[in-house]
């Protein structure tokens, strides 16, 4: 498997939590983003949408992170990303999707790039911005856990489809300086998370192409 990737890529990052909790072998290909490399012909070939992550399985080539995970969980079921039954699959679902939908496009990179170029926005107002919906994700998101099952992952004792958006989410909002203080239900799992290698060697810091920013 080929994984077209970014560092700081909250998509790319639970595509490679994913691929980490399968056991599964893959590639990187470094798709440098400041540059604009996503957005070139070459790359819009390959992804329409000149977005990270793409993953190439043998022929087969998909997009969008959600559908890549879910693809890795038809495919290689163990460990299980989505619980079994319809109400406990539905609540995954929602707390997933309230930060891959919700939340994350709203920080996306190219959102920002746009408040700040084309809108002529100051660094500082973009901030705010980042931060203010941040804080209502992570809120919504922290509430929900409080009204579900108890366990030491946002669903129960093992991590599933919710935590692999979560834990990219909790990075960025770190980045930005949003104050976590107020969600401890959600930091707990955070930190659940974290003590595990498949989220340990997913997160940015740990990306090859991290030096290449550094540098």
């Amino acid at each position: 498997m080929k994984l077209y990737t970014y560092f700081r890529s909250s998509a790319a990052f639970r595509v490679r939590i994913a691929l980490n909790l399968k056991g599964l072998a893959w590639d990187p290909e470094v798709v440098w983003l400041l540059s604009g490399e996503q957005t070139r012909e070459g790359y819009r070939k390959l992804n329409p949408l000149g977005l990270v992550p793409t993953l190439v399985d043998g022929d087969l080539r998909l997009t969008q992170s959600m559908a890549i995970i879910e693809y890795l969980d038809e495919t290689h079921p163990e460990p299980p990303l989505l619980a079994k039954g319809a109400a406990a699959l539905a609540r995954i679902r929602a707390l997933a999707q309230s930060i891959a939908c919700d939340t994350h496009p709203l920080n996306n990179l190219r959102v920002l790039k746009y408040l700040k170029s084309t809108l002529g926005h100051e660094q500082e107002s973009i901030d705010t911005w980042y931060r203010h919906w941040c804080v209502e994700g992570l809120g919504a998101y922290e509430r929900e856990l409080e009204s579900g099952p108890a366990g030491r992952f946002s669903h129960g004792e093992t991590p599933t489809l919710a935590d692999i958006c979560l834990v990219p989410q909790v990075f960025n909002a770190r980045r930005f300086g949003v104050a976590l203080g107020d969600y401890p239900r959600l930091m707990a799992a955070f930190d659940a998370c974290m003590a595990l290698p498949a989220f340990d060697k997913a997160q940015p810091s740990k990306q090859a192409d991290a030096e290449r920013a550094a540098s």
